[in-house]
């Protein structure tokens, strides 16, 4: 019998030459701290980040198109900081009161990958 420990990482996809708008982004702005990828990943191009327990990558496609609805979800603690930090980089957020328990908000990346962050409510 098998069992589950987890999600290890999410790939979301990125235009040819994006990994320093995504450092950017990813690094300096949302603080995930970058991963390096190992020696025989690196020609592919991209790069990770480390979330929590988790991992983010980004990835090359050449044929790039935006994941609009489907998206990670990332928990956070402190989320009204995160967001006011983002805000406070001209970056547009989209608050949703849907679900019950949360405080949650979407926002894209540069590319126009939807992610969103949210923090449950104890």
């Amino acid at each position: 019998m098998h069992s589950f420990y987890g999600i290890d990482h999410v790939q979301l996809a990125g235009p040819a030459g994006c990994e320093d708008e995504a450092r950017r982004f990813f690094g300096d702005i949302l603080s995930m701290e970058e991963i390096e990828k190992p020696e025989a990943l690196k020609r592919n191009g991209g790069v990770w980040f480390r979330c929590g327990s988790n991992q983010v990558h980004i990835g090359i496609d050449k044929n790039f198109v935006p994941a609009k609805k489907a998206h990670p979800a990332i928990h956070v603690q402190n989320l009204a900081a995160l967001k006011e930090r983002i805000v406070s980089h001209g970056i547009h957020v989209q608050d949703d009161e849907l679900l019950p328990g949360s405080d949650r908000f979407y926002v894209d990346d540069p590319f126009g990958n939807r992610l969103e962050l949210l923090e449950w409510r104890e």
